[in-house]
């Protein structure tokens, strides 16, 4: 009975430790054959519970909604515009000898923004994928220099328009005709003063303007070559059958062709104001 009752107390005991987590020593004599007292074990600390009840639940986890409105792309600025229609300087020549150069300008570079450059810079604008404006900004102007030359003097005024040179020395007294070669210009000037200057056109390597001092000896306003039977209007000659006149080839051409010699001008209201004041024995100076 003793033991049985020994058997139980143990099997309590380790239901005990199962469910409290701890070990309790059974009382037994001392060595002294005195009662110990039972000792509890906190047994959680070093070993680990195992089965399903010891996975830790999961935490849930707080989201946290954005309401804020998402960030607007920055748009991109549109390029800037260096030149439009009516704008004028030696910068819309040179954008017109270019466009020339691919053909999609046919009139000579005259240094005003018109309706023929717009219609040109939109073309061109069309045909590689950008905004048709007509309106010459950073971005066409880049796509147009890559694809052309840089012009030379007489692609920037091959119709004329030209600054002149400064007159020759033998220009600056009388009445006189100032002719340059170098910068395709004639002044007429009076004591040393320009009252007008034009472009002008000479011969050919084939049949050259000759240079000199010479003086006005006819003036034919309608005249009508008897060589070469074309008109020379305002003739005013000067060596043999050499006259400055006006003339619609270099008007309608500019510097693309030449004279027979004669020293043509392209603006025939220019040329007959100066018809109308020079006068027979006026001086004549051609010149490099």
């Amino acid at each position: 009975m003793r033991m049985r009752r020994s058997m139980i107390a143990l099997a309590g005991t380790a239901a005990l430790v199962t469910v409290c987590g701890c070990t309790v020593q059974t009382p037994g004599p001392d060595d002294d054959g005195r009662a110990r007292p039972p000792v509890h074990i906190d047994v959680t600390r070093t070993a680990p519970a195992s089965g399903p009840a010891a996975t830790p639940a999961p935490v849930p986890r707080h989201t946290v909604r954005d309401d804020r409105p998402s960030a607007t792309p920055t748009p991109t600025p549109a390029p800037a515009v260096l030149w439009s229609r009516g704008d004028s300087g030696r910068e819309v020549r040179e954008l017109q000898a270019r466009l020339r150069q691919l053909a999609w300008l046919f009139e000579g570079p005259t240094g005003t923004y018109g309706e023929q450059t717009e219609k040109a810079v939109k073309g061109f604008q069309d045909k590689r994928g950008l905004p048709p404006t007509g309106r010459t900004d950073t971005v066409t102007w880049q796509r147009l220099v890559g694809m052309t030359h840089e012009p030379g003097q007489w692609e920037l005024y091959l119709m004329g328009g030209q600054p002149a040179a400064a007159p020759d020395p033998r220009c600056l007294t009388g009445r006189v005709l100032c002719i340059d070669k170098t910068s395709r210009t004639l002044r007429w000037m009076i004591d040393g003063r320009t009252v007008s200057t034009m472009s002008v056109r000479f011969g050919s390597q084939y049949t050259p303007t000759r240079e000199g001092v010479f003086h006005v000896f006819w003036k034919s306003r309608d005249h009508v070559s008897t060589l070469f039977h074309t008109p020379m209007p305002y003739a005013m000659f000067f060596s043999g059958g050499q006259a400055v006149h006006y003339s619609a080839d270099f008007a309608a051409r500019g510097y693309v062709g030449a004279s027979h010699g004669c020293v043509n001008v392209r603006d025939e209201t220019a040329i007959s104001a100066l018809f109308a004041q020079v006068r027979n024995g006026d001086k004549v100076v051609v010149s490099w």
